[in-house]
């Protein structure tokens, strides 16, 4: 049995954007009503060319103070996929200027990640062989026929991200001195394989 394993890097051509917005007030509808205020700054970067909200989600629950009900929160989360990445860093701005009460940011992904994944499992489906190879010579013969292929758990090649720290800001942010260029993703996958042994007669 061997194990090989394959990788293929290439740049990210998407990115991904978690951000919250919250607002307090005396009940739920006034925190729901500021919360709405807050979002609306950043509203229209959600339907830009280029831009996907993949998922928006609404927490409104009571705030508490030495025990006794204080107020309200209201927090909306939002997960934004850039798919034209030359629009990325207006839109990273336009959201940080609504001063979001969290960013999270961007996460580095690829449009075709079958296709990546693909070319990792050939290079892993080589990588075992030739190690099979040598073994097999070591021995002073030769590979046979593949007997057993399994996939191993992937351990590696996430999504890479670079976050940006974020605090209260007044007016338009500038992120072009930040160095949010896209980076190399990395796809990787791992195999287990099992070849007959042809030994010489």
């Amino acid at each position: 049995m061997t194990v090989g394993t394959g990788w293929h890097e290439q740049l990210a051509d998407r990115a991904e954007i978690d951000v919250s917005f919250s607002a307090t007030g005396r009940d739920r509808s006034a925190a729901v009503r500021d919360l709405g205020r807050a979002v609306a700054a950043a509203e229209p970067v959600f339907t830009r060319a280029g831009v996907e909200v993949r998922s928006r989600s609404l927490h409104v629950g009571t705030e508490w103070r030495r025990g006794k009900q204080s107020g309200a929160r209201a927090t909306e989360n939002v997960l934004l996929r850039v798919s034209d990445l030359d629009v990325l860093e207006d839109v990273l701005g336009t959201v940080l200027a609504a001063e979001p009460a969290s960013f999270n940011g961007p996460r580095w992904l690829l449009d075709d990640q079958v296709a990546a994944r693909a070319t990792a499992q050939r290079e892993a489906v080589a990588d075992a062989r030739r190690r099979a190879e040598g073994y097999a010579d070591a021995l002073g013969g030769s590979l046979g026929a593949l007997a057993l292929l399994a996939e191993a758990p992937d351990h590696g090649g996430g999504p890479m991200m670079r976050a940006v720290a974020m605090e209260a800001a007044r007016g338009p942010v500038d992120v072009t001195e930040l160095g949010l260029e896209p980076e190399p993703v990395r796809v990787t996958a791992q195999c287990t394989t099992t070849w007959a042994l042809v030994l010489a007669g």
